[in-house]
């Protein structure tokens, strides 16, 4: 635990560096759907109709993409990364979001909490996924626990792919979420049944090889995995050079990382959001509950002996438009005297002129060196 070093002033932990081991099994939790869940969560009227995340959440915007689509629109081809005009353009009747990263801080913290809990190694890879590490004799029987605690205690759903690698594990979890909703949504891929499984798919259904890369191995006559693993590694060296050549050579068989970086988890920023039951119009009650979401994070942050330099508002309003602003504060501290203000000024900034349907406060730590 941290110690102080003077009036209102914590020193920062250290934070150590990451540990890394091999273990038997290595299991890839991908959450379905993360940020149009958590959206659905605060906006149950969501579920069932096709809605994208994406920016500013205006599909006219340009040079902005698709982060997330909900099944729905995944169904008539919206994919991430696509372009939201042309999007637009496809699925017009779509319900267009902008994309809120402290919410979905929060959401993906909730979720990497309840893995840790689990008292296995995680190694996160973003907001939506990670791998777990585990030495255990039934692997299928702690995918099902994940599931069901994940789902339990943050209400998101996610598959579990599960190998002795990460490549072989991803895989295994585009597999299980073929599996229709309800059903056991975790598979298990070894080394003994990758080729039976894989060998007639296309090479682009492998993990990390994209659309160029893909372009190719069409033009040397390779189409599926099992082709890929007839082609000689010299050359596929030739083609792609020794790096990639040779990875391509590795993953056709189904090889990858089998090890797991447990980097010790020190959180950037505490935040707190409130999505009100009814739009609030009223500014003098907006400050109100942005006074007790600032003293709400600012709890958390002291309990683990940290110190705040930044602080954030989100505002959303009943059409959905969300916008952050945020303030360096003069002095890094831990009273509320000092940070309250600055809420207060960075919420009057706002044009406050609409009905507000989500009101946040992030409070931004300093990290230790």
């Amino acid at each position: 635990m941290s110690t102080k070093a003077g009036e209102g002033q914590v020193t920062p932990e250290r934070v150590e560096s990451p540990a890394t081991h091999r273990h038997r099994w290595i299991l890839h939790v991908d959450l379905d759907q993360f940020q149009v869940s958590v959206e659905r969560q605060r906006a149950p009227e969501l579920v069932g109709i096709p809605v994208i995340v994406g920016g500013t959440g205006d599909p006219q915007a340009p040079r902005t993409v698709v982060t997330c689509a909900s099944y729905e629109a995944r169904d008539v081809g919206i994919r991430a990364g696509m372009p939201l005009r042309a999007v637009h353009r496809k699925l017009p009747d779509a319900v267009y979001l902008p994309t809120d990263h402290e919410t979905y801080d929060i959401a993906s913290d909730e979720v990497m909490t309840v893995l840790r809990g689990l008292g296995h190694p995680v190694e996160v890879w973003g907001w939506d996924e990670a791998y777990v590490g585990a030495d255990v004799d039934d692997p299928h029987a702690l995918a099902a626990t994940i599931i069901r605690r994940i789902r339990d205690e943050t209400g998101l759903t996610c598959a579990v792919g599960i190998s002795d690698n990460k490549q072989r594990a991803k895989m295994a979890t585009n597999f299980a979420k073929q599996q229709p909703p309800g059903a056991d949504r975790v598979d298990i891929l070894t080394a003994d049944s990758w080729l039976p499984r894989m060998g007639d798919r296309p090479c682009r259904d492998l993990w990390s090889v994209g659309p160029k890369t893909a372009q190719k191995l069409t033009a040397m006559d390779v189409h599926t995995v099992a082709e890929l693993i007839a082609t000689p590694r010299d050359t596929l060296v030739e083609r792609f050079g020794n790096h990639q050549g040779t990875w391509l050579y590795v993953l056709a068989r189904g090889g990858g990382d089998s090890t797991i970086t447990e980097a010790p988890h020190v959180a950037r920023s505490h935040s707190k959001v409130q999505t009100f039951p009814t739009d609030v119009t009223d500014v003098e009650e907006l400050h109100r509950r942005a006074s007790d979401l600032a003293a709400d994070v600012l709890a958390l942050v002291r309990a683990e002996g940290r110190v705040v330099s930044h602080v954030a508002v989100t505002v959303r309003t009943s059409t959905f438009f969300t916008r952050t602003k945020s303030r360096k504060l003069p002095t890094p501290t831990t009273h509320l005297t000092d940070i309250e203000p600055s809420v207060h000024t960075l919420l009057d900034r706002f044009e406050l002129d609409r009905p507000v349907r989500l009101l946040g406060v992030r409070l931004d730590l300093v990290l230790d060196d």
